[in-house]
């Protein structure tokens, strides 16, 4: 059976990255496998208008190889696009562009194998490689795993026996697009939650309905607050504060990262000026628009009644609940990791963890196995307790991508700059001058 050097599981950017940086390197073999049965990325909110929070550099390869012929550049290039891109200055992409390009950049890059759902992992001692057993396929053998399997849509416990459930019209933000016509003519829409899905969804209805009567929109955050944008506060999303971040003890970490959520839970100031201006819009000619905005509350409990649902909703500041009643519910409550104690099921007690069960991970992104196990198994988005608030950025998946292939490789296959950051995370041996 044929051995790859790495098989990655998920086919989402950050893999994508991987296999795209990988192209160059002579006699590497990858191969990509993916459950769905075609690249899309967040389809359910490529709302009009709605554009990635990060620069287009932030592409899969650029800030690594800006010569690939992978890069977003060279994407408009092919598309015929450069010129009216060159006019437009635009320096955030359409979320919708940010999908096409992905899907050619798909098209261009071998062995990506979509309608793979891969189930298990363990490690084959005979052949010194990893088993991948992959649902009606046959299984596959690598040397080294990347797991990439993003995150699944995370829902707050009062309303999780709402979401999703086919007879009600409660659902996730990944869902939006789905079933907006129906929240366009609902009588109320509440939507939970403060971060740039909660504000675009808020800010669709509002530009669509033709009433924001009824319209609702509330936060466990203090404030409908924007994302951290500043030029040094956006280090925070650098190589160098990520291995700052990885060498802090783990409780240190734990306690570090609920603080940073404005670094990557808080709204672009164009879309909070853009809700400002739709509100101010509806107040001309006198008198307040119908939608209420109150942050500060955190959902309580919910049920349903006969015109949809009521919601027992506490003020955290002022210790008051109140009931809300309304017919439609949209969980713009974020996204969790995908669990990957199933799919490591296979290697057991192998596989290293912290005091709280979750993966140990290195500083290379590489796991940490048993040394019985010679191959090496790496995560891309399933270390933010390890690497800090970067791990979901598209910002630094190229950087983690040629880290990856470095440890693969065993030499610098890319030579990453020493240093990242204007700023210095810490102190160094107590000899700083």
């Amino acid at each position: 059976m044929r051995i790859h050097d790495v098989a990655g599981v998920g086919i989402g950017p950050f893999n994508l990255s991987l296999a795209a940086l990988a192209q160059p390197v002579d006699g590497l073999d990858v191969a990509l496998f993916e459950a769905r049965q075609e690249f899309r990325w967040h389809p359910g909110l490529l709302v009009e208008g709605a554009t990635l929070q990060v620069p287009f550099l932030a592409d899969l390869v650029s800030l690594v190889d800006p010569t690939s012929p992978l890069s977003f550049l060279n994407y408009l290039r092919e598309r015929g696009r450069l010129l009216p891109f060159y006019f437009a200055e635009r320096f955030h992409l359409p979320r919708a562009e940010y999908d096409d390009y992905g899907r050619w950049a798909v098209a261009r890059i071998p062995g990506c194998h979509f309608g793979h759902e891969v189930t298990g992992v363990r490690w084959v001692a005979d052949r010194k490689a990893f088993e991948l057993t992959i649902s009606g396929a046959e299984p596959v053998l690598a040397r080294s795993v990347v797991l990439g399997v993003g995150s699944v849509p995370s829902v707050p416990e009062p309303l999780r026996r709402f979401v999703g459930d086919p007879g009600s019209l409660a659902l996730h933000s990944a869902d939006y697009l789905a079933h907006r016509d129906a929240l366009l003519a609902a009588a109320s829409v509440t939507v939970v939650g403060s971060g740039q899905s909660g504000a675009e969804v808020f800010l669709d209805l509002l530009r669509s309905r033709s009433t924001v009567d009824g319209l609702r929109w509330v936060a466990r955050t203090p404030a409908f607050a924007p994302m951290e944008y500043s030029k040094l506060g956006l280090e925070q999303f650098t190589p160098d504060y990520t291995a700052f971040f990885h060498d802090l003890p783990e409780a240190v970490r734990d306690e570090l990262l609920p603080a940073q959520w404005q670094l990557y839970k808080g709204i672009d100031a164009e879309t909070i000026a853009a809700i400002h201006d739709e509100l101010y819009r509806r107040s001309v000619g006198g008198g307040w628009p119908g939608a209420t905005l109150t942050p500060g509350v955190e959902i309580v409990s919910a049920s349903t009644v006969d015109d949809g649902f009521a919601l027992e909703v506490r003020h955290v500041q002022q210790a008051r609940t109140a009931t809300v009643r309304t017919a439609a519910i949209v969980a713009a409550t974020g996204y969790a990791e995908t669990p990957t104690g199933p799919l490591l099921a296979g290697l057991g007690d192998a596989v290293r963890r912290d005091t709280r069960g979750r993966l140990k991970i290195g500083a290379d992104y590489r796991v940490e196995l048993d040394p019985a196990i010679g191959g090496a198994l790496f995560v891309q988005n399933a270390e933010k307790h390890t690497h800090g608030p970067g791990a979901p950025d598209l910002g630094l998946g190229a950087w983690r991508a040629a880290a990856i292939l470095n440890a693969v490789c065993g030499r610098p296959v890319y030579e990453l700059p020493a240093r990242t950051a204007f700023t210095t995370f810490g102190l160094g041996n107590g000899q700083e001058r």
